[in-house]
């Protein structure tokens, strides 16, 4: 009875974040150390998600979480009180610096030296991306503000230290910094080992990047923003412009995408072809059509064995492998309409005269007398998936004639969170259920285990979409698992991805026969302590899980006897 009260606590708590944070867009603005803002904290706390760790322990800051959403958020977010979430406008003409993640596609402009503008082209789900992450580095900074200062009001020894490295600005090394890291873990509440490597995460970070100001600096500027809040009433406030909402309401940078997509198509002639939509990296389809081939014909040595290995050896040949694709019917949409998402198209007729790995079951004389298209897309961002996949399979208006594609498969490969396997793993969905909302939709996988070897575990069932990578509860998660859902993921995309392919088929914008593929590698365990998305990137052990889909969705398109 206690977990299924924590679970449903949890649930409620998603629910409320997604409604507070609903209304307060359409209200405009709202600060963060407000009636609103609090409602959005208290949320969160409920929640507690797992990549957050210790978000409701006021003795301690919470470092991996800290490492994750700063890869995520501008560099400098720590140092501005003023946030504006706005459409597309025309920023680049002006003298703003332009700000972009390492590990999101997300455009921000730092305005001023308080305030930072981001520029919204994916939906809610990006809303609500920033949103969690903005709310979480707030708590951080009120728990820093806690510690800055001794019982009577008193600023700390470890805090002037701190001070003193940040006003001088120079590089340590050696003892003093080892002993200046020191002096930040008794601050921060954490031990020397875990201080001393966030403060290298950051470090490596800045210097392969610039993604941040490091460490000391960042921990500086948290506990001085809320400081001069509460002494200089200089609050934090996020703000919602009009323009925004008109763009969501509209989705605007979708419908361009779409169209530039049908443009390039109709551009090239292909448009009464057989098309296979892939939603998949931009890497993985490119390197296993054209990977062999490409060293192939340079005489490189590669271990051409294992399929896997070898695409190993291909991640230093990027270069190479594109130049022979582009000779080879493989084509490059870079995305200029703001959606963020730059698409691949491969005339597969052209790929007769392709050397494929020994692995690789491709019938050629198939791909000469049907000449499949592939168009691959890139990652879509949670509830964006709906709007690029509804656009696309939508008819396009041209010259008062119908722009309608001839699809024949639709396939989704990505990475999710597995509930009862570990990294590395596969997923294949029976069905996708939407977290927070009854919306359940089943799915008649063209994938099975049988696609795949036993050298990985693969886990068939629901996929649980949820609504953004912070909005997770071990409680809600296990529930799914254990319950009579027997889920065993969760991702963003997937169901989204489903309700546009169901509504095409309704609309008659596709044919109910169309064949749909959902795989998903699992770049996490959030069930598991050390394993979730705060814990790093998969590494090499996601190169065989990905490609094993990637060869499982190529065979099914281009040698579908073997279906």
């Amino acid at each position: 009875m206690g977990e299924t009260t924590r679970a449903h606590k949890a649930r409620l708590a998603i629910r409320t974040f997604k409604i507070v944070a609903d209304a307060l867009f359409l209200r405009g603005n709202y600060t963060l150390g407000g009636k609103s803002g609090q409602a959005l904290e208290d949320a969160l706390r409920t929640l507690s998600p797992e990549i957050y760790g210790t978000i409701n322990d006021p003795k301690s800051i919470e470092l991996k979480g800290l490492e994750y959403i700063l890869d995520r958020l501008p560099r400098g977010i720590e140092e501005c009180h003023r946030f504006v979430l706005t459409a597309k406008e025309d920023l680049d003409a002006t003298s703003f610096e332009k700000i972009q993640p390492p590990k999101r596609r997300r455009v921000s402009y730092r305005v001023s030296e308080n305030e930072m503008c981001f520029v919204i082209t994916r939906g809610s789900s990006e809303i609500y991306d920033i949103l969690t992450h903005m709310t979480f580095l707030y708590i951080e900074a009120k728990k820093l503000y806690q510690r800055m200062r001794d019982d009577r009001g008193t600023p700390t020894k470890e805090w002037k230290e701190l001070e003193k490295i940040v006003d001088l600005g120079a590089d340590l090394s050696g003892k003093d910094l080892d002993k200046a890291i020191w002096s930040l873990s008794v601050l921060l509440g954490r031990t020397h080992y875990e201080t001393k490597g966030t403060y290298e995460y950051f470090e490596k970070s800045k210097m392969e990047t610039n993604a941040n100001n490091g460490l000391f600096s960042i921990i500086y500027n948290l506990g001085k923003g809320v400081e001069d809040e509460r002494e200089n009433h200089d609050m934090f406030t996020v703000f919602f412009t009009p323009s925004l909402i008109d763009v969501m309401l509209d989705q605007v940078y979708c419908k361009r995408w779409a169209a530039s997509v049908k443009d390039a198509i109709w551009n090239f002639g292909f448009q009464s072809r057989p098309f296979h939509i892939i939603s998949a990296n931009r890497h993985s389809v490119l390197n296993l059509l054209y990977g062999y081939g490409a060293v192939k014909e340079e005489d490189k040595k590669k271990d051409n064995e294992d399929l896997y290995n070898f695409m190993q050896d291909m991640s230093d040949e990027a270069g190479l492998i594109k130049d022979y694709a582009e000779k080879h019917g493989f084509y490059e949409l870079p995305d200029k309409s703001g959606a963020q998402i730059d698409c691949q198209l491969i005339d597969a007729s052209m790929l007769d005269s392709v050397d494929f790995h020994p692995a690789i079951a491709v019938d050629k004389h198939y791909l000469l007398n049907e000449k499949p298209v592939l168009l691959v897309m890139d990652y879509a961002f949670g509830t964006q998936a709906f709007a690029v996949m509804d656009e696309l399979l939508r008819p396009g208006e041209e010259d008062d004639s119908q722009r309608m594609l001839n699809v024949h498969s639709i396939s989704v490969m990505g990475k999710a969170g597995i509930l009862p396997g570990k990294k590395g793993d596969i997923m294949l969905a029976s069905a996708h259920v939407l977290e927070g909302v009854p919306h359940t939709y089943i799915v008649d996988n063209d994938l099975s285990r049988e696609d795949f070897d036993d050298s990985v575990d693969v886990y068939v069932g629901p996929i649980v979409t949820v609504l953004g990578t912070s909005l997770q509860n071990k409680d809600v998660l296990e529930k799914f698992q254990t319950t009579t859902w027997r889920a065993v993921g969760l991702e963003m995309e997937g169901g989204h991805y489903q309700r546009a392919v169901d509504a095409a088929i309704v609309r008659e914008h596709i044919s109910k026969d169309v064949k749909v593929r959902y795989a998903y590698y699992a770049s996490d365990n959030p069930l598991k302590s050390g394993q979730t998305l705060a814990s790093g990137a998969l590494g090499r052990e996601g190169v065989r899980p990905t490609y094993m889909i990637t060869k499982a969705i190529v065979e099914k398109i281009l040698n579908p006897d073997i279906s």
